[in-house]
This record gives structure tokens, C-alpha cells and sequence, in this order.
């Protein structure tokens, strides 16, 4: 549908992510972003949008494009008696205001978590992009919701379904590769060569026919820093959206109490098993439906 869009039968990789075209790019203020997110977040829980603010007011985060900064986004706890930073790199795209919000609900959490101590804080990784993707959909629906012109509205959900894919798909096809390489990797060391056909067979089984993958990409495994430093990590991000999902379709008809029960629940970092928060429904924790399972 998007290589239609664009006038074409396939879509180079990389215009995969490219702005559809004919639609006006808008630049978000960095005090427009702030306020978006902060109302997204206040609407949804004011103490979840209150601490949400001590990351602007207290320069927690580090947001300007800067020669030699490192690219891409991230919320670092340092350590729980400490305060976390947030670094990414803010250019004033609608994207980026959803960057924003992530790396927000990732702060959000790990400052709940915090009085749990260093052991506890962590989050297991089933829930560990539960609040960052949770925080994203808030400030999408409020950013939706004030649009009202149908080109803006247009690019805005064709950016969300990609940002779905990228989340959902994208991240299982990392974890198929890297499954793949460490299941060869028992038989001996592989080659550069042979990482790059994992690579591009993985690739052209999750982007399907409609993207033509141009010769230079078999070599886009080695820029992902998780493969490296967090092997595995990445099933977490499919993980989260998915049970975002769930959760905020429960949210929407929730009865009152339910943002308690999700501040909650992050605030319980690592000091719970997943199993003993399992529900009839098998699909989210009990306590969001019920209330009634104690997070502690």
C-alpha cells in the first residue's frame, strides 16, 4: 500500500520509513512536545504526569542534536538512589514527540521502582517497555485527537502502523537472527559473509515482497547495539506492545482505579513473578481487571 502511495511497485529499504508524501512536515516546539506529553500523561494519572515534570524541570534530559552525540534514544536508572536520565535527540518531528514519551514512561517507571533497592528495581523483560510503549499510545491518541485535518490524520496513523511494525515485527525478526546465529554459532565461528546471509534471509521474510532490499543492507545487523550489549532483549519490545495493546483496550473501559493499579504494578520493578499475576484471561495481569491480586 505505502510503495502505491509513493507511485511505485516495491520501496527501496529506505524509504521503508519515509514520510508519506504530499503531506505538509509540521515542526513540534520543544515547549509543545513537553506540554503534549505532560497532558497525554496527566490525563491518564496525575502523579504519572508529576513525575513526568521533574525530568524537565530538573534537566534530567538531554535533548539537542550535538555533533558526536550518540544516536537513537534511551532512559538510563542509574542507580535507585539516584535520579535517571533520559537521552535522545529532538529534531521536532511528530516521531520524535512519541520518542519523547517512550523514554518518558521508561523514567516513570524506573523512578517508581526505585524505592524497591538496587536487586529489585529492575524490571523483568516482560515488562520492561510496558510503561515507555503505554506512555507512547497516551500522548498518539491525545495527538490524534487534536487533529483535524485528513491528510495530517492520514500520515500520523501510517506512521503509527509502521511504528507497530518496527515494534512488533521488526523486533521478532532480530530474534529469529539472533537465534539463528547463536545456533550456528555452537558448530564454530561465523563469518562475516555468513551474518550477512542470516541477515538477509531473516530481513526479506519479515519485510516481504513489497521492499527491495539494495545491496549495502546486508550489513545493517551490525549497527543494532542490542545484539552486542543485550542479547535477546529485543522479543521485549513485541512483548510490550502487544500487552499494551491489551492494557489500554482494558483501560478504555475500565471502571475507576485503573491507573493505580498500573502505577502499581511499575512500581513493583523485579519483586514479582509474572505467574503470580497471571488472570483467567491469560493476556494481562489480574490486578488491571480486578484490583484484586496484591502487587505488594
Amino acid at each position: 500500500m505505502k510503495a502505491r502511495w509513493f507511485g511505485k511497485k516495491r520501496l527501496p529499504h529506505w524509504d521503508r520509513n519515509a514520510p508519506l508524501p504530499k503531506v505538509a512536515a509540521r515542526t513540534i516546539r520543544w515547549s509543545e512536545a513537553q506540554e503534549t506529553v505532560l497532558t497525554a500523561y496527566g490525563a491518564f494519572s496525575p502523579r504519572m504526569a508529576t513525575i513526568a515534570k521533574g525530568f524537565f524541570a530538573n534537566n534530567w534530559i538531554d535533548a539537542p542534536v550535538r555533533p558526536g552525540k550518540a544516536p537513537g534514544a534511551f532512559a538510563h536508572p542509574t542507580v535507585p538512589s539516584a535520579h535517571p536520565y533520559v537521552l535522545l535527540n529532538y529534531q521536532g518531528k511528530p516521531r520524535d514527540v512519541m520518542t519523547l514519551a517512550h523514554e518518558l514512561g521508561h523514567g516513570v517507571h524506573q523512578v517508581l521502582a526505585a524505592p524497591n533497592g538496587a536487586l529489585m528495581a529492575p524490571t523483568p523483560l516482560t515488562l520492561a517497555e510496558t510503561a515507555s510503549v503505554f506512555g507512547e499510545m497516551l500522548t498518539f491518541k491525545k495527538l490524534l485527537t487534536g487533529t483535524a485535518d485528513k491528510k495530517q490524520r492520514k500520515a500520523m496513523l501510517a506512521a503509527k502502523v509502521e511504528d507497530m511494525i518496527n515494534t512488533v515485527v521488526r523486533q521478532v525478526a532480530f530474534y529469529t537472527f539472533e537465534r539463528k546465529v547463536h545456533g550456528e554459532r555452537r558448530s564454530g565461528e561465523l563469518t562475516a559473509e555468513r551474518l550477512n546471509a542470516i541477515w538477509l534471509e531473516v530481513q526479506t521474510e519479515s519485510l516481504g515482497p513489497a521492499i527491495d532490499l539494495r545491496p549495502g543492507y546486508e550489513t545493517f545487523w551490525s549497527y543494532i547495539p542490542h545484539f552486542v550489549h543485550s542479547p535477546f532483549y529485543v522479543y521485549a519490545y513485541a512483548f510490550g506492545d502487544c500487552l499494551v495493546n491489551s492494557l489500554y483496550a482494558v483501560y478504555e473501559r475500565a471502571a475507576e482505579g485503573f491507573a493505580e493499579r498500573y502505577l502499581a504494578m511499575l512500581a513493583a520493578g523485579g519483586t514479582k513473578h509474572h505467574a503470580s499475576c497471571s488472570s483467567p484471561s491469560a493476556s494481562m495481569p489480574a490486578t488491571l481487571i480486578s484490583g484484586k491480586a496484591a502487587w505488594g
